[in-house]
């Protein structure tokens, strides 16, 4: 077993340790508590002594393109947007992910152990995200759940795609219709492959459609769909087309979305905000702001916070969480938006997130206060496995 002792403790629950220690046996938390409750260690246990550091859950980026976008590589190593057909359900992240991207590493050298990885945001469909550990030998070893979400697109970036290739959609209308489209055939398609498993002598098997199967499991609410969304108006549009065929959606990047709080926490859905360190680089950023997490957040909605990377690299996801909190986000809900809330928005909580028995052992011991940046991650830990350690301080 692996015991860490002496740690001042941050779970993401409701419950803290200022002076703890937390047990791992078959890259499982077996335990956690006060100091005074730590059961005896046997001479076959490892121990780490935390004293005067801090423990907490490992860093979760709930949306971003690692690995497919590779690092110093140019067009030979992107591969996250397919920009030939506006509907694209059937792509996985999975077949285009470079498992050894050097971002991957930097990564965990800042204490995130899990990333949401996919296609970009070219078509109206994009295809299918992947919850990886950020430590394997290939993808396949690093995932969590594949598909973990279904990824759809509103605003400039499908205009833009097609209109050059005169095709649509060149407009949010378009857009909206498309999706519709879609979504309509995937229910007459799925419905007709259950009437032919209920008789099959009187039903015709419906031809397979690689595109339609692949949203099957989003019109059935099983796969949470991720909405690209900046602007308001792409906003309730999304909001308005999930409510329409009943999908289980987040709301991300949301840039705008703190112009509308009250609606959106009336609305019900899981916001993930971000990026928050780049300019505002084109018209559907006009109104960007670091404390739109804050606002969000006071505002009663679980806010999750994402680097987009490679729009701000990995290694700025705690960075973005601290500009959260300088900037009006209260201290522990910015540290919530990286773990807890960023794995409840691809329904992964049971798992990963917070430090609770049972739930996989990815932990990041930090030097000092996480928020603070000049604090530094000591060790990095994946499934129980120390996968970094900081021999420098």
């Amino acid at each position: 077993m692996l015991f860490i002792k002496n740690a001042k403790i941050l779970t993401m629950t409701e419950k803290n340790y200022e002076n703890g220690f937390i047990s791992v046996k078959d890259g499982k938390i077996s335990g956690i508590g006060d100091m005074a409750d730590m059961p005896v260690i046997s001479s076959s246990d490892t121990v780490i002594d935390a004293s005067g550091m801090i423990l907490m859950p490992g860093l979760i980026d709930s949306h971003c393109h690692i690995g497919m976008v590779e690092d110093s590589v140019g067009f030979e190593g992107d591969d996250v947007n397919e920009m030939t057909d506006p509907v694209t359900p059937q792509l996985r992240a999975i077949d285009g992910i470079y498992h050894s991207d050097r971002a991957f590493e930097e990564a965990r050298q800042n204490g995130v152990t899990t990333v949401v990885t996919g296609p970009g945001s070219s078509n109206v469909i994009c295809g299918q995200f992947a919850a990886l550990k950020t430590y394997g030998r290939t993808v396949d070893e690093m995932v969590i759940k594949a598909p973990c979400a279904m990824k759809i697109a509103f605003g400039e970036n499908p205009k833009t795609s097609y209109h050059e290739k005169h095709q649509q959609p060149t407009t949010r209308m378009a857009t909206a219709a498309l999706l519709r489209e879609q979504l309509y055939k995937a229910k007459e398609y799925m419905e007709a492959l259950q009437e032919y498993e209920e008789d099959k002598e009187e039903n015709e098997k419906p031809e397979y459609d690689i595109k339609l199967q692949a949203l099957i499991p989003v019109i059935k609410g099983e796969l949470v769909v991720k909405a690209h969304v900046h602007r308001t108006d792409d906003i309730f549009t999304a909001i308005r087309i999930a409510k329409e065929f009943n999908l289980d959606m987040t709301l991300d990047h949301c840039t705008e979305g703190w112009l509308a709080a009250d609606i959106l926490k009336d609305c019900g859905y899981n916001i993930i905000l971000g990026p928050i360190l780049t300019d505002r680089s084109k018209i559907e950023l006009k109104n960007q702001t670091v404390k739109a997490p804050g606002i969000l957040s006071k505002a009663g909605i679980d806010v999750a916070i994402m680097t987009d990377h490679p729009c701000v690299p990995i290694q700025h996801l705690m960075l973005s969480a601290s500009l959260a909190a300088r900037e009006g986000m209260a201290p522990e809900d910015a540290l919530k938006a990286i773990t807890i809330n960023a794995a409840k928005c691809v329904k992964l909580d049971n798992r990963i997130g917070s430090l609770e028995i049972g739930k996989d052992a990815d932990m990041v011991l930090y030097t000092g206060n996480p928020l603070d940046y000049s604090s530094k991650v000591k060790m990095t830990f994946i499934n129980g496995i120390l996968v970094y350690e900081n021999q420098e301080g």
